[in-house]
């Protein structure tokens, strides 16, 4: 099983607190801080799930999923958003073919294990 996350999030301490999270689970997690360093990320090579969050300066979570269709970097991958939102916007429907679920933050650590297990298990 590809056990690779790759944490999109502008927030220091959401990133920082999946990744302890999920690397206490043996998964090897990259985060990064931005759209933009997603885009690069997946530029170099990454294939995994995505933990995606969508309110983001410069280039939010939907504008980087676009950016990702535009240069091919959806396939191989899993995209989940992981938002505080309450719920999912107008752009969900938009992407659906794209992106697998939406977890809201805050998350439960077991639950977030769970949901990355069984996801890239699909890869």
């Amino acid at each position: 099983m590809n056990k690779k996350v790759l944490v999109v999030d502008d927030d220091d301490v959401v990133r920082h607190t999946v990744k302890r999270i999920l690397e206490e689970f043996g998964f090897e997690v990259t985060s990064v801080n931005s759209g933009q360093a997603c885009i690069e990320t997946l530029k170099q090579g990454f294939n995994g799930l995505i933990l995606m969050d969508i309110v983001m300066p410069q280039m939010d979570g939907w504008e980087t999923i676009e950016e990702m269709i535009k240069t091919g970097n959806t396939e191989h991958n899993i995209i989940c958003m992981l938002t505080g939102q309450e719920t999912p916007d107008e752009k969900m429907d938009q992407f659906k073919e794209y992106v697998l679920d939406y977890i809201k933050k805050p998350f439960k650590n077991n639950e977030l294990v769970a949901i990355v297990k069984q996801y890239l298990s699909y890869l």
